[in-house]
């Protein structure tokens, strides 16, 4: 298994924006803003989703691949810390998932 962590690929995200290079596509990606961003995340989600259901195991690891790189940027580019959402996730695990969910729902 390997030690490449999504806090790596943050960090080469990073790296890679601000470099300019214009020959790297994190730093086009980036340049286009959060609208064309957020536009490949989609892409990139509904690609997952067509892999998955096609149960093609090869196209799901790909695809999650390019969804994950994607939302990193998504979240570069809104300032938010991917650690942030980790500590979210784990604020999350401390109870059950249907009360977390029924938390969040509020009121009906």
């Amino acid at each position: 298994m390997t030690a490449f962590s999504l806090a790596d690929l943050e960090k080469i995200i990073a790296e890679r924006a601000a470099s300019g290079d214009p020959q790297s596509w994190t730093a086009k990606l980036m340049a286009g803003g959060m609208d064309k961003a957020a536009k490949k995340l989609g892409e990139e989600a509904v690609e997952t989703v067509i892999a998955a259901v096609g149960e093609d195991r090869g196209a799901i690891v790909s695809e999650s691949a390019d969804l994950l790189y994607h939302w990193l940027v998504v979240l570069a580019l809104a300032g938010v810390p991917l650690a942030d959402v980790m500590d979210e996730l784990e604020r999350r695990t401390a109870r059950s998932g249907i009360a977390e969910k029924a938390a969040r729902a509020g009121p009906a």
